[in-house]
C-alpha cells in the first residue's frame, strides 16, 4: 500500500470528487492521507477552492484578453513544472 495513500497523478484526478463529497470512505481516507502529506497537493487543493469561488462571481466575458492570456501562461508554466 502507498504509504502516501495515492500518488499527486492520482490526488489530480479525484480532487474534484473531494471538493463535491462524491468521493468513498477509501478513497476519502488516501485523498486526506496524501493531503496530509504533499505540500504541492495541498497548494493544488487551494488553487481549486479560489477558482471555483472565483468562477462564481466572474463569467469569461467579462475577463480582459490581457488577463486571460495571463492566466493561461500560468498554467502552462505550472504544467511544465510538473506541479
Amino acid at each position: 500500500m502507498n504509504p502516501w495513500g495515492m500518488d499527486c497523478d492520482e490526488f489530480v484526478e479525484v480532487v474534484t470528487e473531494y471538493l463535491e463529497g462524491k468521493l468513498g470512505e477509501g478513497d476519502r481516507a488516501n485523498f486526506e492521507k496524501h493531503l496530509a502529506l504533499c505540500d504541492s497537493c495541498r497548494d493544488y487543493l487551494e488553487q481549486m477552492k479560489l477558482t471555483l469561488r472565483a468562477t462564481g462571481k466572474l463569467r469569461a466575458e467579462e475577463l480582459p484578453a490581457e488577463a486571460l492570456e495571463e492566466l493561461l501562461q500560468a498554467f502552462r508554466q505550472w504544467k511544465k513544472s510538473g506541479s
